[in-house]
């Protein structure tokens, strides 16, 4: 589709994302919107796209691609969000690709040098599901992360978390404690095994993550015109 920029996007198998400039393909990411607010109750923005960027994710078979999903993100956000809107088309929810998305912004987001986090409030459905992405990774982290001191700094920078976010998932699971004016990381044994059974089982969904060698993708400040 013309006004679709793959140069900066990324591809693996039969798996794209395009990034579209709200500014340039206003009418485009307009309805994108619109479509958008059909499925998600707390959806306002369709208008004023100018100051977004959005990504598309599509699935690619003999007849072209297909969008599966995307997120808007705002070009300068002050508080370093990395996702205003995503979305998922229903006949591929429950597919895995709601965290693929998720993943991918924090992709864009470390290839930045920032620390992301969705825009807030967060919807119902929306703080399950980053609850969710942020458990398999910090759990994902736990198991190969050996060193004996485990520190929400270090864990931020090595997977571009924000820290609130680290420490709200941490205590809705359980895993950190407060003790004598320090906080202490917990490492549950039953939920970093039932982690590894999950990734192995055959029922589990696809597990759908970035490709970072795959990302194809300059931040707007280093790109050359």
């Amino acid at each position: 589709s013309s006004g679709i920029n793959a140069e900066y996007g990324y591809r693996k198998e039969s798996v794209s994302v395009f990034e579209v400039d709200g500014r340039k393909n206003k009418t485009y990411c307009q309805n994108l919107c619109l479509l958008a607010k059909l499925f998600l109750d707390h959806k306002t923005l369709y208008y004023d796209v100018e100051p977004f960027m959005f990504y598309i994710l599509t699935e690619y078979d003999r007849k072209g691609c297909h969008i599966v999903g995307y997120f808007s993100k705002e070009k300068n956000s002050f508080l370093c969000y990395n996702v205003s809107c995503i979305l998922v088309l229903p006949p591929y929810m429950k597919r895995g690709y709601g965290k693929m998305l998720i993943d991918f912004s924090y992709a864009l987001s470390r290839r930045e040098g920032k620390l992301g986090s969705p825009e807030k409030p967060l919807s119902d459905l929306g703080l399950v599901s980053y609850r969710s992405y942020w458990k398999d990774k910090l759990l994902e982290y736990f198991l190969t992360y050996n060193e004996p001191e485990i520190t929400i700094k270090h864990i931020s920078q090595t997977l571009g978390f924000n820290p609130y976010d680290i420490v709200s998932t941490l205590q809705a699971y359980g895993m950190i404690k407060y003790h004598k004016s320090t906080h202490f990381i917990l490492k549950r044994p039953e939920m970093l095994s039932a982690y590894k059974r999950k990734q192995t089982s055959v029922s589990s969904l696809p597990c759908r993550t970035i490709d970072m060698s795959r990302l194809k993708w300059t931040p707007p400040h280093q790109r050359k015109y």
